[in-house]
């Protein structure tokens, strides 16, 4: 019987899982305006979803102030990363897939 109350609940949200797959995909950070515009959210969509990860201390935003327009970056924190990781190896239990 497959166990789907595994999946963690704050990734598995598709706004979120998207933010998370998007941070997982590479080692910089990434803009609040990049993540808009890959994602195509609104920007209060965008922040309450970013809100429930920083709280699940799954990322960390840095917001940068200097000569031009203040933004926001964001990456996944260890803690994010292990718990993204935990989620896919669910979803390849549920497939089937693993190792």
């Amino acid at each position: 019987m497959i166990d789907f109350s595994q999946l963690d609940r704050t990734i598995h949200e598709k706004g979120r899982l998207s933010i998370m797959t998007l941070l997982a995909s590479r080692s910089e950070p990434w803009a609040f305006q990049d993540l808009k515009a890959q994602l195509d959210m609104s920007d209060g969509n965008l922040i309450t979803h970013l809100r429930t990860l920083e709280k699940a201390e799954f990322i960390a935003g840095e917001k940068l102030t200097g000569d031009g327009r203040p933004q926001t970056l964001y990456l996944l924190t260890a803690a994010g990363r292990a718990a993204f990781v935990a989620y896919l190896g669910v979803l390849e239990q549920i497939l089937g897939i693993s190792k």
